[in-house]
């Protein structure tokens, strides 16, 4: 948030409330018995969920409220017809699975607000910039045709998936794009990734809303992770995904990752500041002589996976 009031938009910033999101809201991504069980889990004390994910006695709460403020961002995007929402909420949520709390994650934010536009007739985008993969929100929309997903992640790290042979399941083939790059990828990478892998699958694609997980691990200051993005570069990266979104209204970003407080409060500014042409100082994005290469063995990987599936080099069915 003080990334956000850096940007000093006044007037132009509208604050939605984050209430718990409706039971029946999550089963739309969460079976009910597994909402129950972690339910009952926070009451009785919580605990450790897993050797990296642990939970209060308000942490149930605290999760449904998350996915409370996404649903509430977007239904007043769709009321405004006009703006860009930003959910600025915890824990995050790219790494739960439908019936398991894993990587901080205790339930799916961005998966239940695409199965809500889903079971409206949209066709979702979703790019997930953190630097770890989005194993859990990949997972759930792995057969959804009406779901494209796009991750850039830094490759080997946790948790261990999103290889470009990945490509999406037998009704989804190709609708799955993952631009796996090694330690100390900047954003140059990450860009020239979603252009040339992910550029393709999302035209053909067609998306009707954009969704960004919007992690800042990926910055040079924070400390789980190798890659080197200034704040400049999620400015630029913002800039990218934006020239996906098919109409005003259609952009929600939600937090993920980040774990260096001033890095966060930057990138957030910039990554903001981009979209809405707000005034942000940004760091000037930095340079990777690597990065074509890097992208270069994610497109043969992924160009041999969609050859072996039969399927169009572009993938996505429409």
């Amino acid at each position: 948030m003080a990334g956000v009031d850096d940007l000093h938009l006044g007037e132009d910033m509208e604050i939605v409330p984050g209430l718990p999101a409706p039971l029946e809201k999550l089963a739309l991504v969460h079976p009910p018995a597994y909402l129950q069980e972690l339910a009952a889990f926070c009451q009785a004390g919580g605990g450790d969920l897993d050797p990296d994910t642990y939970a209060t006695p308000r942490s149930f709460e605290a999760a449904r409220r998350a996915v409370g403020a996404a649903l509430g961002a977007l239904d007043r995007l769709k009321t405004l017809g006009s703006g860009v929402a930003f959910v600025a909420a915890r824990p995050p949520g790219h790494h739960a699975v439908v019936d398991r709390a894993m990587g901080f994650c205790l339930l799916n934010s961005i998966a239940v607000v695409a199965a809500s536009l889903v079971a409206e007739g949209e066709r979702v985008l979703i790019v997930d910039w953190d630097v770890h993969h989005g194993n859990g929100t990949q997972d759930i929309f792995w057969n959804d045709p009406s779901v494209l997903y796009v991750s850039t992640h830094q490759w080997p790290l946790y948790p261990g998936t999103g290889a470009a042979r990945e490509i999406g399941g037998a009704d989804a083939l190709g609708l799955t794009v993952n631009v796996p790059l090694a330690p100390g990828a900047t954003g140059d990478a990450l860009r020239l990734g979603i252009d040339e892998l992910a550029g393709p699958a999302i035209d053909a694609f067609g998306p009707t809303w954009v969704l960004i997980s919007a992690g800042y691990d990926a910055h040079r200051d924070d400390p789980l992770a190798d890659f080197a993005l200034s704040s400049g570069d999620y400015a630029e990266l913002a800039k990218t995904v934006q020239g996906f979104v098919p109409r005003p209204g259609r952009l929600a970003l939600f937090l993920e990752g980040g774990y260096d407080l001033p890095a966060v409060r930057g990138s957030v500014a910039a990554t903001l500041g981009e979209l809405l042409g707000a005034p942000y100082g940004a760091e000037d994005p930095t340079s990777n002589v690597s990065s074509g290469a890097m992208v270069e063995r994610a497109k043969t990987e992924r160009g041999n996976a969609i050859r072996s599936a039969g399927e169009p080099e572009q993938g996505g069915l429409r």
